[in-house]
């Protein structure tokens, strides 16, 4: 039975080729994604290692309680200063001792621009030897900075500003731009800094006044003597730290940042593995039905075998086998083509400004066992069935032509059981259309399959009212093709509904996020819409704040309405935690959308607040009662509530005057500043905006248009990725097409070439191909998008909760778009099979056994 099996393989090669190609590309995208998970994972661990090689203890510095600051990048107090790191110094079993501080720097780049990342753009203090050098920071070129005019940069953060030994550079700590001028360029092995992100180097004294404060350091990093036992040497230094900071040894270190690293591509690596499922998913409906139809073609073959001695078991294994031998076939090419895949995908992601670091590309035997048994164990899971139906064929059946068409088995259980589950799919999703938390997303997911789930069972006794409608315009618009095209596609429901439900899943998936995703950047952009009536909302990419001297000077540029400045503090009551937007509340209605429900600010100052109508309501407070309130300075104060506002998503819980906020914030800062242009906005009042502001690369000044584009950056990335992802299971269920017809057209010869024989020319046996083609594919279109706009619907009100304003909205332009694709799949999927029935000899093709 074993070489049976392998006899048929190597007979079918031409009609198993698209069933192969099914299984590779889902074992391509599981292999693809262990390998790039593997390389990147070695590659930033041995980054880590390199970056930590030396380190017996690292010292973590504790912030004071009372050093809470609003503003994380302005200056901040700890607990380690040269005593603490003399005395570590001096303990035994320790050799050296660096004394870093840490804090961010964004530098300029050629029009301002700022480079760099806003999390990875890392400043600290060069920390030379007696040769001039820090081993930390190899030199490259020039010397390290000796004085506070003097800076360093990594290498490409130099080669991207353009600057040389000798340039003035501008940058941006926390507050107004800075000019230094650059005297050493050097390298670095930091990953934060290899992932995307800058390296800026101050001279110790400089690096404390910009981020702490004389002889305070942000963390030691402690050397071994040799021979030093480190967890010892850890205990030592934590006996002197009391609670002044936190040691962990180095292995400790090494580990966590080990956990770290993996954990950051963990979400990666599940998001590609959950679409090479879906891709393997879509192959299952395509291994199904070709083995099926190599089945009902190997009939007779099967019960003459069956006739001369051999079991059912028998039967079933040499199916098996064969699906086995094709999956094993199939996994090893999917396995090389995912190496390739892997390295293409590390590439693409280090282009789009990933930064990995370099390294080999890894292949583990977790990835090699996975690829191989995924792909073999989907593809005899997938022919299991088919092999219980090859079993089912009795000797006697020998005796009949392999022309007599296959007994129609009843789809009453099919269509019970499908009910069934569909019902549960729907009653699922309307539960859900009534929740509005978004933790209950696994609920809608699994309502979401369910769903699916039954429409694919209940697929073939859909086909046949759809198939029919389409059937009425196939006949009246190409005759008697588009009649044969729809009696073919309603001859096997049960084929045409596998071959359609591969497409259907893919379409399923697209249209849901594509509604999602549509909806909620119109809910955005009403948001904006809405909460927004300046032409500019200015802020910092470091969310570090305006200055607010400079913030004042803005209001007096010629062609500015009016300018109103927030200045975020927040407080506490005894029923609640609140957050404050301090501002000018004479210009705040000029540049905020602020619909008073009850009272107003007309008036008020000093301790009055308005409060926003979700807060009012959920505690119960009304216009004119008193809030005890206690600020995060721990002050304390009545505040009157004058007025109950519309919810503002830029205004947040309530809105008071700037002489109110302003005492209370811990660093002096305005969060962002609105401003309102007498003739719209130019680029000509943007550019003196940034002037007056210093021109420092931190600033962000947005027009609506900019924040519009902003707020859907997030979702058109996702939304990309996802069609990119997605696509891979429409190209297999495109596969599935031109498989079923190509197999279906065998299958049909001696009747293509009747046709032929009583007049069909070949235009019309390529019509007939083409159209059935078109019918499954708009069939499998059609159900895949009512099902995606369906469970978009129910999952909405999940979205609602963190936007108020979203709603549904239909993408007409977008979901045309999809049919159109089903269209053009379905004609390019006709090609090869429609072109090879028409060319098939007349003769030959009756006298077909």
């Amino acid at each position: 039975m074993l070489r049976t099996a392998l006899r048929n393989v190597l007979a079918h090669k031409a009609r198993l080729m698209m069933t192969v190609l099914a299984v590779l590309l889902g074992v391509a995208f599981v292999a693809g994604t262990l390998i790039f998970s593997d390389t990147v994972s070695s590659a930033v661990k041995k980054a880590s290692e390199k970056n930590l090689a030396g380190v017996a203890v690292s010292v973590q510095a504790e912030a004071p309680d009372n050093s809470t600051n609003a503003n994380p990048d302005a200056k901040r107090t700890t607990l380690v200063d040269d005593k603490l790191a003399d005395k570590v110094r001096a303990l035994p079993g320790v050799e050296s001792v660096r004394r870093n501080v840490n804090g961010t720097a964004t530098v300029a780049g050629p029009d301002n621009v700022p480079l760099g990342n806003e999390w990875g753009n890392l400043a600290t203090n060069f920390q030379p030897g007696k040769d001039g050098h820090d081993p930390r920071y190899p030199l490259l070129k020039g010397r390290g900075p000796a004085a506070g005019n003097e800076i360093a940069l990594d290498e490409a953060t130099a080669e991207a500003s353009g600057h040389k030994i000798g340039d003035s550079v501008r940058f941006a700590t926390s507050g107004p731009v800075l000019t230094k001028k650059l005297v050493g360029i050097v390298s670095t092995d930091d990953p934060q800094v290899t992932a995307g992100g800058s390296l800026t180097l101050f001279d110790t004294a400089t690096a404390q006044k910009l981020f702490l404060h004389p002889g305070q350091f942000d963390e030691l990093v402690i050397g071994a003597a040799p021979g030093a036992d480190q967890q010892a040497l850890t205990a030592k230094v934590s006996e002197v730290l009391k609670d002044r900071g936190t040691a962990t040894s180095g292995t400790e270190a090494a580990a966590e940042q080990s956990e770290l690293v993996a954990r950051q591509t963990e979400s990666l690596t599940q998001t590609l593995l959950s679409f090479a499922g879906i891709a393997l998913f879509v192959g299952v409906f395509i291994i199904a039905n070709t083995f099926t139809m190599l089945i009902s073609q190997r009939s007779r073959e099967i019960a003459l075998m069956r006739a001369i001695g051999a079991s059912r078991r028998q039967v079933v294994r040499s199916v098996l086998a064969e699906a086995a031998l094709l999956g094993l076939i199939s996994s090893a090419v999917g396995f090389a083509l995912g190496i390739g895949l892997a390295v293409g995908m590390r590439a693409v992601l280090d282009a789009d400004g990933a930064g990995f670091p370099d390294g080999p590309v890894v292949i583990s035997p977790v990835a090699v066992l996975s690829a191989l048994g995924v792909g073999v164990v989907v593809t005899v899971l997938a022919a299991w069935l088919p092999s219980r139906k090859a079993a089912k064929i009795a000797p006697v059946e020998a005796l009949s032509t392999v022309e007599a068409p296959p007994a129609r088995r009843s789809l009453v259980l099919r269509n019970s059981l499908g009910a069934v589950i569909t019902g549960l799919g729907i009653a699922t999703m309307c539960y859900v259309s009534t929740l509005k938390d978004a933790e209950d997303l696994p609920i809608a997911m699994a309502g979401g399959m369910l769903t699916m789930t039954g429409v694919i069972i209940l697929a073939p006794m859909l086909s046949r009212p759809l198939v029919s409608l389409a059937g009425v315009v196939t006949t009246r618009l190409f005759g008697i093709s588009g009649k044969l095209a729809k009696e073919n596609t309603l001859r096997n429901p049960r084929r045409t509904a596998a071959t359609a439900s591969a497409l259907m899943i893919g379409l399923t998936l697209i249209t849901g996020m594509t509604v999602v995703g549509n909806s909620a950047g119109q809910a955005m952009d009403k948001m904006t819409a809405q909460g927004l009536k300046a032409d500019y909302k200015i802020g910092t990419t470091t969310f570090t704040g305006l200055d607010p001297e400079l913030s004042q000077k803005v209001a007096d540029i010629p062609g500015v309405e009016v300018a109103a400045a927030l200045r975020h503090t927040s407080f506490n009551t005894p029923s609640a935690s609140m957050a404050l937007e301090g501002t000018d509340l004479s210009a705040i209605g000029k540049v905020a959308q602020l619909d008073f429900l009850s009272g107003s600010l007309k008036g008020a100052g000093g301790n009055d607040i308005a409060v926003s109508q979700e807060m009012a309501k959920m505690k119960g407070w009304q216009t004119g009662d008193t809030l005890d309130a206690t600020f995060v300075d721990e002050k304390k104060a009545k505040l009157k509530i004058v007025g109950i506002y519309a919810d503002n998503e830029l205004l947040g819980d309530s809105i008071g005057a700037t002489s109110l906020a302003a005492p209370h914030q811990i660093e002096p800062m305005v969060e962002s500043l609105l401003v309102k242009a007498q003739d719209g906005p130019s680029e000509e009042l943007e550019k003196q905006i940034r002037h007056t502001l210093g021109d420092s690369p931190l600033l962000k000044v947005q027009d609506r248009a900019d924040l519009r584009k902003e707020n859907a950056a997030t979702i058109n990335t996702v939304l990309n990725v996802s069609y990119g992802l997605l696509g891979m299971a429409v190209i297999i269920a495109v596969v599935g097409v031109v498989n079923t017809l190509a197999m279906s057209v065998f299958e049909r010869t001696r009747e293509i070439g009747m046709l032929r024989a009583i007049g069909l020319a070949r235009s019309g046996i390529k019509q007939m191909v083409r159209l059935e083609s078109v019918v499954i594919a708009l069939f499998g279109a059609g159900l895949g998008i009512a099902v995606g706009v369906f469970c978009s619907w129910a999952a909405g009100n999940l979205v609602s909760q963190g936007l108020p304003t979203y709603e549904l909205l239909l993408p007409w332009g977008r979901l045309a778009l999809f049919v159109l694709i089903a269209l053009v799949v379905g004609v390019l999927a006709a090609l090869w099979p429609a072109r090879r029935a028409a060319r098939l000899n007349m003769l030959e093709a009756i006298g077909a056994q």
